[in-house]
């Protein structure tokens, strides 16, 4: 994977993918504002899959989980202006509004694609890019500018952007049930459940009877196999969807567990 990105500010980039494809899985611990120049993203959540593309433009709320898939397209290279909106950012935003935040149950992308105010932000961005020692405060005046334009979008997204609680502690059996797909260190599903390291294993094997790993791994190869099985989709899309790094380590372990490949079933779809 060649990688290229170019910063205005440590909030502010412009993000470059030219390989065939790059996923990861992410905790997003800052707001995100994402606009696509080229390429393409499949971004993957417990609850819904969203594909974007050429000139859409989304918001990724912080403390939520997805593998992210992106992919060059029509010979361009994936690429995107990316836009952090931090935490002490907002709050100095909002410090001086009086604007009481309500927790949302629902964690959700939020979409704005094309929308000529937003769209005319993000683009002035662009020859930032070519330029040195770009002073701190025309960082700061593109930011608030975005900020001010999603409250003017939508008028709930101050219950996103001024949410500034660290997550509590949960029920763990009902969070790891939506979220084990997501291949993430053991301290990030801690703190997401409210739980330090230690506290998350000892309430993970009194709930689960096995060890977090065990569990992730057994949970990720029956999806793996539903997904090939029932859905009749192909082992590279589902081993990247379930949790794991790489397509060997995942028909290594699928065999394991089922006693043959996962190409297996795939044969099996296709038929005579």
């Amino acid at each position: 994977m060649e990688y290229k990105a170019r910063y205005i500010t440590e909030d502010i980039k412009l993000s470059s993918y030219e390989d065939k494809f790059f996923k990861s899985d992410i905790m997003f611990d800052q707001h995100m504002l994402v606009w696509f120049l080229s390429g393409e993203t499949k971004i993957v959540q417990a609850d819904a899959t969203y594909f974007f593309g050429k000139g859409d433009i989304f918001l990724i709320p912080r403390n939520q989980l997805a593998t992210i898939i992106n992919y060059p397209k029509d010979g361009q290279p994936h690429k995107t202006v990316v836009m952090h909106l931090s935490v002490e950012r907002l709050r100095d935003f909002y410090a001086s509004r009086n604007i009481r935040s309500k927790p949302l149950k629902a964690q959700k992308i939020y979409s704005f694609s094309k929308h000529p105010l937003l769209e005319s932000c993000l683009a002035s961005l662009i020859p930032y890019f070519d330029m040195k020692d770009i002073p701190e405060e025309i960082a700061s005046i593109k930011i608030t500018e975005a900020i001010s334009i999603l409250r003017t979008l939508d008028k709930e997204i101050d219950h996103i952007l001024g949410n500034f609680e660290e997550p509590g502690k949960i029920n763990l059996v009902d969070y790891m049930e939506r979220n084990f797909m997501f291949n993430l260190p053991l301290e990030k599903f801690g703190y997401l459940t409210g739980r330090s390291l230690t506290t998350f294993k000892r309430d993970f094997k009194k709930a689960f009877g096995m060890t977090p790993q065990r569990w992730l791994t057994q949970k990720r190869l029956e999806l793996a196999h539903y997904q090939l099985a029932e859905k009749k989709k192909k082992p590279l899309d589902v081993c990247y969807e379930v949790g794991f790094e790489n397509l060997s380590h995942f028909s290594f372990a699928f065999k394991k567990q089922f006693g043959f490949a996962p190409s297996h079933l795939m044969d099996k779809n296709v038929g005579p």
